[in-house]
């Protein structure tokens, strides 16, 4: 375990390296990149059909593909149980800047 990864961070800017670093095998961004997306399916039906089982959805597949990604491919312990605001922010940024092609699949 590196210093910077049992460090306390106080800032997502400090957070952010630490959660790309954690995010280093193709497969595990890929499921993320997934997941993201079909979160964003789901909100939608959720908006459009206003059925609240389309929330219960969206958190199964967004954890769901991230955690088999940590699991099984990255082999670590996923963020989010120590950081969940900072992992959820930080889910959100890397899904952008694969959109914007700053972080490659």
């Amino acid at each position: 375990m590196t210093a910077m990864s049992t460090s306390r961070y106080t800032r997502f800017a400090d957070f952010y390296p630490f959660y790309l670093a954690e995010h280093s095998n193709t497969t595990c961004r890929r499921l993320h990149f997934v997941g993201s997306t079909l979160v964003l399916a789901c909100l939608f039906k959720l908006a459009t059909t206003g059925s609240l089982a389309w929330l219960l959805y969206g958190l199964l597949c967004g954890y769901g593909f991230a955690w088999v990604g940590h699991f099984f491919f990255e082999k670590n312990r996923p963020a989010t149980f120590k950081y969940p605001l900072y992992s959820l922010m930080g889910d959100w940024v890397m899904y952008a800047d694969i959109w914007r092609g700053r972080i490659k699949l």
